[in-house]
Parts: structure tokens; sequence; C-alpha cells
């Protein structure tokens, strides 16, 4: 295992305009855990009739709810010290499924956007004969083959099935196939979202994240990134949050009518 640290400056701007009265699910905050410290943060966002910051999912991060209408406006700046723990993946051996934690369970099954019972045969004729890390390793470079990065080319309803048969789609489409082909494999599998320095043309990022076992044998795992389109390199990336898949980690969910308007979002490093 190898330790890093890195400083990373972010800001996101965007803004949205609500009809009526809406309820709003903003995740855009970057998470105060242990492989990454909030150094200073400033999150602005207009006046609503409802604001609460909630837990998100696998306590990595806070969603914040809001109730508005009219125009909203959200701001964000932040410096992120990262000291993530990296390894070389292909050396990793995976877990077998019943000494899994519990809380990884959830990411072997099926969810919205990744049916990972439809590729059981395609991963197991294309990568039938590797195993653990390297597995994966073989999986995020296929997907860096074969499939062409296009922006425009999906929508929020695209799977990672329509992405595969396509073979082109954008970072969220690059996670879904990679989280749905090792979920095949048997090996836990999470989306995440993050902000990443190298993301060309700047903006919000997804990748994967898979569960391997350690290298020293302890019988304990620990979750390693993985980027299909190598824009995010584990030891520059802010996470902000995890989830089965894009539908658990949006930087904005409205449960009602959103016109989207603008977004600008910069990541860069600051300091090692």
């Amino acid at each position: 295992m190898r330790s890093h640290h890195m400083t990373i400056e972010i800001s996101a701007h965007f803004t949205f305009e609500l009809d009526g009265p809406t309820d709003i699910l903003l995740q855009y905050e970057a998470a105060d855990i242990p492989e990454q410290s909030v150094l200073w943060t400033d999150s602005r966002i207009d006046k609503s009739d409802y604001f609460a910051r909630v837990a998100a999912q696998d306590e990595i991060g806070t969603r914040i709810w809001l109730r508005k209408e009219g125009h909203c406006e959200v701001d964000y700046k932040a410096r992120i010290a990262i000291h993530r723990l990296t390894a070389d993946l292909s050396a990793l051996p995976a877990m077998q499924q019943h000494e899994l934690p519990g809380e990884t369970v959830q990411y072997l099954f099926d969810s919205r956007y990744c049916p990972a019972e439809r590729f059981h045969s395609f991963v197991q004729e294309e990568f039938g004969t590797i195993e653990g890390g390297a597995k994966i390793v073989a999986m995020r470079d296929w997907v860096a083959d074969h499939m062409s990065y296009e922006p425009g080319s999906s929508h929020s309803n695209t799977t990672a099935l329509d992405s595969f048969v396509e073979r082109r789609g954008i970072c969220r489409d690059y996670a879904h196939v990679i989280v749905t082909m090792a979920r095949a494999a048997g090996i836990p599998a999470r989306y995440v979202s993050v902000y990443a320095p190298d993301v060309a043309p700047p903006d919000f990022h997804a990748i994967a994240e898979v569960f391997l076992a350690d290298p020293d044998g302890s019988g304990r795992g620990t979750w390693h990134m993985v980027d299909g389109t190598f824009m995010a390199d584990p030891e520059h990336t802010v996470k902000i949050g995890v989830g089965r898949d894009a539908a658990d980690v949006s930087f904005l969910t409205s449960f009602g009518a959103c016109d989207f308007r603008e977004k600008t979002v910069r990541t860069e490093i600051v300091s090692d």
C-alpha cells in the first residue's frame, strides 16, 4: 500500500429554475472522511422554504434537502487534503462472498442502471481465467479500449447494457459498465461521484469502486477506485458520495419540474 498527500481546491456553481414549490435533493459537497479531510469550505444556496443536511449513503458525505420555488443558485468552494492509501490492483485477491462485510453485500446485486445478471456469460467468457484485482484491471482496460468517450451520447435513462451495446458514453456510463461487470464476477462494486483535476471538460466526474482483500492476507478488505476514462487519479480524486449507481448520488435530484440553467466546475491541485 502507498500513502499519498495532496491538497485540492474545488469550486462549483450551478443554477436552476422551479415553476412551483418543489423538493430538491443535492449532493455536491466533498465528503469529510478518513481518506480525505475538508480543510476549508464555503457553501452558499439561495434562501429556501426548507433546508436540511442529512447523511448520505454509507455515511460518505451529506445530502441537502431543499424546498423552494423560482430561481435557485448554488455556489461552492472548498480545499481538501487527500491522504489516501492506494495499492496495485492487479496484486489484490478477491474475497469469497461469504467473507464479505455485511455493508458490501448490496453492491453485488443488480440496480437500476447496472443489470449485472445480463453480463454473467460475457464476463465469464472474456475474463473467466483471471482472478481478483487483475480481473478488475482487465475489465477497466476492456472498457477503455472498446468504448468511445462522447459527450451527449447518453441520457438519464441509459443503462450499462445500453452503453455496452453502443460502445460509447460519458464518465457515468463508463462507471456503470465497470460496476456491472465487477458485480457479474461476484466482486462488490459501487458508483462514486467525485471531483478530479484532470477531467476534460471540467465537470463533476463519476468512477467505480471495487471491494477487494487487503494485500497483507489479514482477511479484511477495502474499497479501491477504478476509472475507465483514466481521468481520475486516486491520488488527486475527491469523493462526494457513493451509491449503487448514478440514481443514488446525482448532484441534483428534483421531485418535480426543474429547468437546469448553467453549471461550472473547477478542480485544481494546489500543493502536495
